[in-house]
């Protein structure tokens, strides 16, 4: 069945039910990467202060490519701990079972991002060539063959069942102060953005959602994310905030 293809202005909106059934895609399998907030391979760095919320790893660079933590090593030297993260850093170069680790959880990163960018059949194909501020977003398979821009908030309404996959063959940005925005009970966890070019979130701009970025991925002052930062080359905070999504409990939709 060809997709709808919108070239003038439109939106996907979801009326809600009251029905338990999950919409949009079959969710991404993150794998042990779903234990970290943020992985990359060539670097992790900081502008202090950011607040990162979970845990960080590094694979294959090694530990001075985490840059701007002050880190303090564990007398087992298989983490690091820093005052700008509530959890652990772990690093290539630190002691055993780490390499090993990290080593699986970025393969599970390269497992999600081919699962998600591999999906075919999008419900929505350039919607609005990829302008998404002001829209309302039904949870479904999106798939951009450029970039996407967010220059104004743009709502993601659903279910917290509910699911959203971007597939983005470009640059994914979002404009300083624009927040993506999550109604009737859509979940973090449950939205996937898979970009092929570089990740910017613009300053004190806000974000939901797991990026699975083939290239950099940098977020401005003040920008904060809900989700996780999975690169396949580096992340770069300027004073941001990373948290790491509640995992959801779906028989009562608590988090765990």
């Amino acid at each position: 069945m060809m997709s709808p293809t919108f070239s003038s202005p439109a939106i996907a909106i979801l009326f809600l039910s009251q029905s338990c059934l999950a919409v949009g895609p079959a969710a991404v399998p993150l794998g042990s990467a779903a234990n970290f907030a943020i992985l990359a391979k060539s670097g992790i760095s900081t502008v202090p202060n950011s607040a990162i919320t979970g845990d960080i790893g590094l694979s294959p660079a090694a530990a001075t490519f985490l840059t701007g933590f002050a880190l303090t090593l564990s007398p087992d030297g298989t983490y690091a701990t820093s005052t700008q993260i509530t959890g652990r850093a772990y690093a290539a170069s630190y002691t055993s079972p780490t390499p090993t680790t990290l080593h699986t959880a970025e393969s599970d990163v390269m497992t999600a991002y081919k699962n998600a960018a591999g999906r075919a059949n999008p419900d929505f194909t350039n919607l609005k060539g990829g302008a998404l501020g002001g829209l309302t977003l039904a949870p479904g398979l999106y798939k951009f063959t450029s970039g996407v821009s967010i220059n104004s908030s743009v709502t993601l309404a659903g279910l917290p069942t509910d699911t959203w996959i971007f597939q983005i063959s470009g640059k994914l940005t979002i404009a300083h102060a624009q927040s993506v925005i999550l109604s009737g009970g859509a979940s973090a966890p449950n939205i996937v953005w898979v970009v092929t070019g570089a990740v910017s979130l613009g300053t004190v701009s806000t974000f939901e959602g797991i990026i699975l970025g083939a290239t950099s991925i940098s977020l401005l002052a003040g920008s904060s994310i809900n989700g996780r930062l999975l690169g396949q080359t580096a992340v770069a905070l300027r004073a941001a905030t990373v948290t790491e999504p509640c995992k959801l409990n779906l028989q009562n939709l608590l988090c765990l």
